[in-house]
């Protein structure tokens, strides 16, 4: 399939814009371990990094459309990105938004992180992940299964839990456990499409609308049942949680429940670890506020990343 000839920003081709920001971008093509085909990109800064971002997407979105407006942003600031579509989102192989196991993916995204961590020219720099809802989730099961790997993570609106606003209420969720064991990738999981639940800004709303790789139909069961049992488990693994890191979370989130972000700050055994709640900020934060906020919460990652990566670029 080729890529199609659109972009959250216009009408620039995406070379150029990239060259009017400063820095250089790339695509590719990483095969997982078990086959599968993740479509992949890279955002450089124009002079050497000082830091390693390895980041993941949120559920039903991809790295292709607005996401790619932080990588930019951090790209920019000195630090080298890179991220994937995971399985069944994006231009990446598999039904779409359907994730039979979690536990998969994890497995593709490591592997494809190692790929660039092992890299010489990036060996001996710091090391983040930056994971967004459902990549916030992943990030902290990616830090469980490779203690070790990091030096840092970043929390944007993690989703530790479901919230109970959006989370099917029993017994509908108990009917729909049963019947996803035959008909898991069936999409009838009744819940309004979250676009709305996540920008707050009107104007921005047909941006978001406009990606042609955004899934806007009905959750599949085996997806919804699969992060409702990872999002539980990760509820009771909170404490466990040893790596460094900021969460960071609108108060006025009904997707993903910013008092799960407080307790993941109260609970994790980490001893560097920053929570940071935003007043009447909704779930899209880092593009669905004002330019205002948006500004506000890219300022606030990019300080935390700069006092672990020996401070400001100069």
């Amino acid at each position: 399939m080729s890529d199609p000839e659109i972009n959250f920003w216009g009408d620039t081709p995406e070379q150029d814009y990239f060259k009017l920001k400063g820095i250089t971008g790339s695509k590719s093509h990483f095969t997982s371990p078990r086959g599968l085909n993740l479509f992949t990109r890279s955002w450089l800064p124009s002079s050497p990094p000082r830091g390693l971002i390895l980041m993941v997407h949120g559920y039903g979105n991809d790295i292709s459309w607005t996401f790619q407006s932080t990588s930019i942003f951090l790209a920019q600031n000195g630090f080298a990105c890179f991220a994937l579509d995971i399985e069944g989102h994006g231009r990446s192989e598999g039904v779409r938004a359907y994730v039979p196991s979690v536990d998969d993916v994890i497995n593709d995204v490591i592997s494809f992180f190692d790929t660039i961590k092992k890299q010489p020219k990036y060996q001996t720099l710091p090391r983040f992940l930056f994971g967004e809802s459902m990549g916030g989730a992943i990030s902290l099961l990616i830090h469980f299964s490779d203690p070790l790997g990091f030096h840092g993570a970043v929390l944007v609106a993690p989703m530790c839990k479901i919230s109970d606003k959006v989370r099917p209420k029993w017994p509908i969720d108990q009917f729909l456990i049963t019947i996803s064991r035959f008909v898991p990738t069936w999409a009838i999981v009744p819940t309004e499409d979250l676009l709305e639940k996540c920008i707050k800004v009107e104007e921005k709303k047909p941006v978001a609308k406009r990606n042609p790789m955004r899934y806007s139909g009905k959750p599949r069961l085996g997806t919804v049942m699969e992060l409702l049992r990872v999002t539980d488990y990760l509820g009771k693994k909170l404490k466990d949680v040893s790596v460094p890191f900021i969460v960071l979370h609108g108060s006025a989130d009904v997707v993903t429940d910013p008092e799960v972000s407080r307790e993941l700050y109260e609970s994790a055994e980490s001893g560097d670890k920053t929570l940071k709640i935003y007043d009447g900020m909704m779930h899209s934060m880092l593009f669905g506020e004002t330019d205002e906020n948006v500004e506000i919460v890219r300022k606030d990652i990019v300080g935390w990343l700069n006092d672990r990566c020996g401070g400001d670029r100069t």
